[in-house]
């Protein structure tokens, strides 16, 4: 049976509530508990939402109590999204906290300008875009993490009620952002028949919203992504763009890609994976790419909440409409970002050899990761565990039915790791070497014994 904690339904005489959406008009559901009469409700019919604690964070717990009672080394921990040291403690990296600690009191708490410290908002685009700065105008406005560059994006640039277009392997809080604001994610099929990028069935979505949107606006998370570890290929992007210019030729169409790169410095090569980049030079006006930064993995500055959307427009009145619209809605929000954490990454930055330092121990870790994720990938294919292509970054997913039960299966076995709606993912970034080799085996194990059960209830 699945674990209580784990699944949380909501009944009344029998009948399960479920929240829905129509293109303008939010239906939200009263909370229930089995047995008890409605109870008085304060809060807007906007902010009820169903009392469900996040699996992660729910599963993160449980696993974090099995280490305590029965050590470490007897837990695989596959929940955390932050890269871990073999030991399971999570890396600071020295050329960052160093640094973070040198700063003067003033440079810490002070207020920032809403939009963020002119010197960050600069050494965001070198640290970004490397030696592949698009040709266009650029435009960046702090915000916080890469959760609040999508929001900052989302809220700007669709209509309550729009569709919001992403893969149907995605980050679960797009949902919670985009919906808090009336706006609906819908998916495509990332992957075909040969695990190569679906372009077929992306076009095929994105043409959908075409047509009955003004907005088409596009959450592309790449490269390294999150959960699946894939990274869009240059080819993909070329028809992806392709198809936008080919849309664009209706001058009532307005195409925005949210390009989601909280990964990348976590793959493979720091060059090749900014390349893309250059593909966003000089598209038609009413094609915007916005590339939403963040410092929590490249800085191991996850708690610091320091990011940044930056646009690339081929027209300076979008850019400068980008960046008065960002900055309302920062002082609406946020009003303004962690000021020492600006500081910090303009230091690393605008300093050749603080830069060179904090690259090479950067690297360390990120050799790390890519040893981690080769042992898990090649066991993998040696126990016949069926896995999606992975290509770098913190996670590798594995495709499956039933996957909160597998999951609460393998915690039987201590075991912890995240159940989606189409699998399972693993974070490499948080399993050492040793555990990642034994881990595949035991998760088709798992996989095995459920599915044998569920095939003998059906019968």
């Amino acid at each position: 049976m699945i674990n209580k904690e784990i699944v949380v339904c909501y009944n009344t005489i029998g009948k399960t509530l479920t929240r829905t959406f129509q293109k303008s008009t939010r239906k939200k559901i009263k909370h229930y508990t089995r047995g008890d009469d409605m109870s008085q409700s304060m809060a807007a019919k906007h902010s009820i939402w169903p009392r469900e604690k996040d699996i992660i964070f729910n599963l993160s717990a449980r696993a974090q109590q099995a280490e305590k009672e029965l050590g470490t080394n007897n837990v695989i921990n596959a929940t955390i999204g932050a890269l871990m040291d073999d030991e399971g403690k999570l890396i600071t990296m020295d050329t960052v906290y160093d640094e973070y600690k040198s700063l003067d009191n003033k440079d810490i708490s002070a207020y920032a300008a809403l939009e963020g410290q002119p010197d960050y908002l600069e050494a965001v685009k070198k640290v970004c875009f490397k030696d592949y700065l698009p040709e266009g105008y650029i435009k960046a406005v702090a915000s916080p993490g890469g959760s609040g560059a999508i929001k900052l994006a989302a809220w700007n640039y669709t209509e309550e009620g729009d569709e919001v277009l992403t893969s149907d392997w995605f980050w679960s809080p797009y949902v919670s952002i985009t919906e808090e604001i009336g706006r609906k994610v819908t998916t495509y099929k990332l992957f075909d028949e040969q695990n190569n990028f679906n372009f077929n069935s992306f076009k095929e979505s994105f043409l959908n919203i075409a047509s009955k949107q003004e907005r088409i606006f596009t959450i592309l998370n790449t490269p390294a992504h999150n959960p699946t570890g894939y990274s869009i290929p240059d080819e993909e992007w070329d028809k992806i763009i392709d198809l936008a210019k080919e849309v664009s030729k209706n001058p009532d169409k307005k195409i925005i890609f949210f390009v989601d790169i909280a990964y990348i410095d976590f793959a493979s090569d720091d060059n090749a994976s900014r390349k893309f980049f250059k593909k966003f030079s000089n598209l038609p006006e009413n094609v915007l790419t916005i590339v939403g930064f963040s410092m929590s993995k490249g800085f191991t500055a996850y708690g610091m909440r320091m990011g940044s959307a930056i646009c690339i427009t081929s027209s300076e009145n979008v850019s400068e409409e980008f960046y008065y619209a960002c900055v309302h809605s920062c002082r609406a929000n946020w009003s303004n970002c962690n000021r020492g954490a600006m500081k910090l990454l303009s230091n690393i930055v605008n300093d050749e050899a603080k830069f060179k330092a904090y690259t090479e121990e950067k690297n360390k870790h990120k050799q790390m990761l890519r040893r981690r994720a080769d042992v898990f990938v090649k066991e993998a294919e040696k126990v016949g565990l069926d896995i999606l292509p992975y290509r770098d970054g913190f996670f590798v997913s594995i495709p499956c039915e039933n996957s909160r039960a597998v999951c609460e299966e393998l915690t039987k076995d201590n075991l912890f790791m995240v159940p989606l709606k189409a699998g399972l993912r693993f974070a490499v970034c948080a399993v050492n070497e040793d555990k990642c080799k034994i881990a595949p085996s035991m998760i088709k194990n798992a996989l095995e014994y459920i599915k044998s059960k569920d095939l003998a209830e059906v019968k």
